[in-house]
């Protein structure tokens, strides 16, 4: 029934409440038609690919061939200092491991858009990023630009949608999607108000929301709830970003795809629509937007 338009699979094979056959079980056992490994690194397509092949091998053998074909792939760098100060061989390895990739003949039409890649202003240098502003010089903090772009530029050259990330950086995010004038892909995990919605929105791009709208204190439900209802039908998208931003009533655990059902059951109250209505929308953009 849900369809999950993004989790990071890699990660889970290792957590602890499933493993990855577990988890590619439950999604074939609801239908599930569309899941999206998104890329973080330069280097980790292919071996992403082969983490999840051996957890669908350790499936029903009767359930393995749903399993393969619900799977797709995207392949960015994250906003990494590292990443970021290296970004010219960083760029070199990841059109390699994607010219690889697709070299592949089971691959082909797999690779389903580039990214994740944007900008992170979100300083929280104890949590899992390690965020320090301190890092942020001016040349890091252009750096960053320019890896977002380099990026955006891959994606229109392979005709494909792009998966940005932006954290407290919205008119850096903006400046640098305008600077390329590439308008295809989704602005993930959304974390901003109408206003920066509406720019995004009247460029082309797709606003996907996730575990971190369950969030929303009560001080702020209208608010929230009137940017749910705001975001057209046809530029509507839900996510889960396992194995992070887990949806109440589970926050605080393991994130799964599994876990999008409340995603849907939130965004679909706000919007006053059945979970199955929004469902049926989010199928069909994912349909349009990835040209499946």
């Amino acid at each position: 029934m849900y369809s999950d338009t993004h989790f990071h699979f890699h990660h889970l094979t290792e957590e602890r409440s499933l493993n990855g056959s577990e988890i590619l079980t439950a999604l074939v056992n609801r239908n599930t038609f569309f899941g999206l490994d998104i890329g973080t690194r330069c280097d980790d397509l292919l071996n992403r690919q082969k983490i999840i092949e051996k957890s669908i091998s350790q499936m029903e053998p009767s359930l393995q061939e749903q399993a393969r074909n619900l799977i797709y792939y995207s392949a960015g760098i994250w906003p990494d200092v590292k990443e970021i100060k290296n970004r010219d061989e960083a760029i070199k390895t990841l059109e390699q491991s994607i010219s690889e990739f697709n070299k592949i003949p089971q691959n082909k039409g797999k690779l389903a858009a580039i990214g994740e890649g944007g900008l992170d202003h979100h300083w929280n240098p104890s949590g899992v990023d390690g965020r320090c502003e301190n890092d942020f010089d001016s040349a890091v903090y252009e750096g960053e630009r320019e890896l977002f772009q380099m990026q955006l530029e891959l994606a229109q050259k392979m005709k494909l949608p792009f998966i940005v990330h932006s954290r407290d950086a919205f008119e850096d995010s903006l400046d640098c999607i305008k600077n390329i004038g590439y308008h295809n892909g989704i602005i993930h995990c959304y974390s901003y108000g109408i206003n920066e919605a509406r720019a995004f929105l009247d460029l082309g791009w797709y606003i996907a929301f996730g575990g971190a709208t369950t969030y929303t204190k009560k001080a702020k439900m209208e608010e929230m709830t009137a940017l749910l209802r705001y975001v057209p039908e046809d530029r509507l998208l839900i996510e889960t970003d396992s194995p992070y931003l887990t949806p109440v009533p589970f926050r605080g655990q393991t994130n799964t795809p599994v876990l999008v059902e409340y995603c849907y059951n939130f965004v679909a109250a706000a919007r006053d629509i059945t979970p199955y209505a929004l469902s049926e929308i989010v199928d069909k953009n994912i349909k349009d937007l990835f040209n499946i």
